[in-house]
């Protein structure tokens, strides 16, 4: 016999199901963010979240930030603060914008809870039911799970090595629009991209913001890792070159440390305004603290330096990665970023990524299938190796785990299905399966 104060949670769990909104069913767990309690395992070896390395920064740097802060300032970092972002900060925000081309007056940016939340934000306020998101194909996670919430539909362009195709962006237009779909923007991560790690060229760029002028579709520049290159800077921001019809969001959490949640959205007047007002309904202020304290650190630290630090660190460990994948995968196909955290692997045909997961998580190496950044299930024959985190050693430990669990796949579709094949994929699937007016 069920006792009674069970089965009355029950008919309340039932009734509280029965009342979510109906964006309620966008909010799923992403693949990503599943894999962080496996891959928190230490015996695991994990080439899945894209954590950063923040064991080098020094601690006194933060340590010394602090202190001053809570000495000088206290009662104010730990007092509400303005919906907006404290001002120091957001004059010090364009300084760190300028090292991208980008000029700007410290008015039209909105400090945020992390560049996510200010990706919300703009969801938020443009976002109804049956709108269409652009983005590239594959494309950030929880970006898609955010348009999602919000009852979008995401619409992947194809990219290839050098970033978006403007071509397909075209043709993708035309199609929605004779479909009778809203387009409210496109969202793209230019710089590094997450989960494809390639660059958007600079041709692109200028093609890619004609194309929207013409259709009047806002851009939402996502650019998380730009300050993070290797050999040489990527071009200058979208936002450098088109100030009305683009959203620059921006983060310390790659370039300092992801704890301090701080973010902003550098956005026209008109929709800053409506920025913080959604800011203020969502959290009323952000972390007056954390601003501070992220600001005495630029004013005091050499933060350039020590981004040059990171730097050093994430191309090492890219460096670990290719080499430990050229020597255990050679037959696989993957992307060569010039920055960031990311690369992108191609497995052999046969393969599903998704399926392999729980094989190499017990072999103790994990990555992110290709599946969890596409919204319409498309990515089973790739895989994204994040290099950030694990130590060069570990990286190599963690391909060759990799190689032995790929080998097994194969073996098995030998067995089983006869198709032993090792030959890559061809090069425009590298990226997900083109569309029908591309392929």
């Amino acid at each position: 016999m069920v006792p009674p104060l069970r089965r009355s949670s029950r008919r309340a769990a039932r009734l509280r199901y029965h009342h979510y909104a109906d964006r309620a069913a966008g909010l799923r767990a992403s693949e990503v963010r599943a894999l962080f309690a496996v891959a928190s395992r230490p015996e695991v070896v994990s080439l899945a979240g894209g954590m950063p390395f923040v064991a080098a920064l020094p601690q006194e740097l933060v340590i010394n930030a602090m202190d001053s802060v809570m000495r000088q300032q206290g009662p104010v970092a730990l007092q509400y603060g303005s919906g907006q972002g404290v001002p120091v900060l957001r004059e010090q925000i364009l300084e760190v914008m300028a090292l991208e081309g980008i000029r700007a007056h410290a008015d039209d940016v909105v400090v945020t809870t992390g560049s996510q939340h200010a990706l919300e934000l703009v969801s938020k306020l443009f976002l109804d039911p049956g709108d269409v998101v652009l983005s590239e194909g594959p494309s950030y996670v929880t970006a898609m799970v955010i348009f999602k919430s919000y009852q979008a539909e995401v619409d992947h362009v194809p990219m290839d090595e050098h970033g978006l195709i403007p071509e397909a962006l075209r043709q993708h237009i035309v199609r929605l629009k004779a479909a009778g779909k809203t387009i409210k923007f496109l969202y793209t991560i230019p710089n590094f991209h997450n989960p494809a790690g390639v660059t958007l060229s600079w041709e692109r760029r200028v093609e890619i913001l004609e194309i929207a002028r013409q259709n009047d579709i806002l851009v939402l520049e996502d650019n998380p890792y730009g300050l993070l290159y290797f050999d040489q800077p990527a071009p200058d921001a979208m936002r450098s070159l088109e100030q009305e019809g683009v959203v620059y969001l921006g983060t310390f959490s790659k370039t300092l440390a992801p704890g301090f949640r701080v973010g902003w959205a550098l956005a026209p007047h008109a929709i800053r305004e409506k920025l913080v007002l959604a800011n203020e309904a969502a959290v009323l202020s952000p972390s007056s603290f954390s601003q501070l304290v992220i600001s005495e650190y630029l004013a005091t630290a050499d933060w350039k330096g020590q981004i040059n630090t990171f730097r050093g660190v994430y191309h090492e460990r890219k460096n670990a990665l290719l080499g430990a994948l050229e020597e255990y995968l050679p037959e696989l196909t993957w992307t060569n970023p010039n920055g960031g955290f990311y690369v992108w692997v191609t497995l052999p045909g046969g393969l599903d990524s998704k399926a392999m997961l729980p094989r190499a998580v017990k072999e103790l190496v994990a990555y992110t299938p290709g599946t969890a950044f596409f919204a319409d299930g498309d990515g089973r024959q790739n895989m994204r190796l994040s290099f950030c985190y694990p130590t060069p050693g570990n990286i190599r430990i963690g391909v060759r785990r990799l190689a032995t669990v790929i080998r097994d796949e194969l073996d098995l579709l030998e067995t089983f299905a006869g198709t032993g094949s090792l030959d890559p994929l061809r090069e425009s699937a590298r990226f997900g399966s083109p569309p029908p007016e591309t392929a």
